[in-house]
C-alpha cells in the first residue's frame, strides 16, 4: 500500500464531523426552544438508567459555553481520525464510547455526566499514542500537533475543577491509550531512496554521474574533462572628447 492510497481524502472526513456537530447543536436547540432538559439521559454512575448515558451523554450539553468549547475540538479530531485512520476509525468510536462511558459509570461521582469532552479526550489520546506507536513520520507529526494544540487539556483528567467530569476525561484518555495499543492498522512504509538499497553503487547513480571527482557539476552526458577554448574578454573604450582635444 502506497502513501497515496492510504492518506486519501474521502467524503466521510467532512460528513461525519459535520453530522456530529449538527446533532449536538440540534439537541441543545431543542432544549432551549422547548424548555426541556435532557440531563437525565447522561451517565449516572452505578444505576441501571445511567447506562443509557454511555451512548447518549456525548450529545447533551449543559450550557452554550459548554457546547461551544466542545464543538471545534470534536470536529477537528474526528476529521483527523477519519483521514489518517479511516480503516479503524469507526472501531475507535464504537469501542471508545463504550469504554469511556463504562469507566465513568463505574468510578464517577453520583451526578449526571454529560458532554462530548470524554469523546474528545478519547480521540486526542488515541491519535497521539497511535502515531507514536506506528513511528510513521506523518502520524508522529500529527501526534506532535495534537500535543501542541490540546496538550493543556491533560490537567483536566484530574479532579482540579468543580463542575467538570474529570472521570469522563480520564476514561477517554485511558480508552484512547488502550485502543491505540490494541487496534492494528495498516501503515504505509516510509519512502525509500535508491541510496538506501543494499545493492546501491555510486558509480551507477545517474544523479552522481552529473558531477566530476571534485564535485563540480558537469551535466548529464558531458565527459568530466573537456578541452575548451580559453575565454577572452576584450575591453574597448574611448577617451572623452575634451581629453582628445587636449592631447592633439
Amino acid at each position: 500500500m502506497s502513501e497515496d492510497d492510504y492518506f486519501r481524502y474521502t467524503h466521510s472526513v467532512l460528513i461525519v464531523p459535520m453530522v456530529a456537530v449538527l446533532i449536538i447543536w440540534t439537541v441543545f436547540y431543542i432544549e432551549v426552544r422547548f424548555g426541556v432538559n435532557f440531563n437525565q439521559y447522561g451517565v449516572y454512575p452505578r444505576t441501571f438508567e445511567g447506562l443509557r448515558g454511555i451512548f447518549l451523554s456525548p450529545f447533551i450539553h449543559g450550557s452554550l459555553q459548554h457546547l461551544y468549547n466542545n464543538t471545534l475540538p470534536l470536529a477537528i479530531l474526528l476529521a483527523s481520525l477519519l483521514y489518517f485512520y479511516r480503516d479503524i476509525s469507526f472501531k475507535v468510536l464504537g469501542y471508545g464510547l463504550l469504554l469511556t462511558g463504562a469507566f465513568t459509570w463505574l468510578v464517577g461521582r453520583p451526578s449526571y455526566h454529560i458532554g462530548a469532552s470524554g469523546l474528545i479526550y478519547l480521540l486526542a489520546s488515541f491519535i497521539f499514542f497511535k502515531g507514536i506507536f506506528t513511528r510513521h513520520y506523518r502520524l508522529v507529526a500529527l501526534s506532535l500537533i495534537v500535543v501542541f494544540i490540546y496538550g493543556g487539556l491533560l490537567w483536566l483528567i484530574f479532579p482540579l475543577l468543580e463542575g467538570i467530569s474529570w472521570e469522563s476525561h480520564l476514561g477517554g484518555f485511558l480508552s484512547g491509550l488502550f485502543l491505540a495499543a490494541s487496534l492494528h492498522t495498516k501503515v504505509p512504509p516510509a519512502p525509500t531512496y535508491s541510496w538506501e538499497a543494499d545493492d546501491y553503487k555510486e558509480e551507477e547513480d545517474e544523479f552522481l554521474q552529473q558531477f566530476d571527482e571534485d564535485g563540480n557539476f558537469i551535466g548529464k552526458g558531458t565527459p568530466p574533462e573537456q578541452d575548451k577554448d580559453p575565454l577572452h574578454i576584450r575591453y574597448i573604450y574611448r577617451k572623452k572628447k575634451e581629453e582628445d582635444e587636449e592631447g592633439s
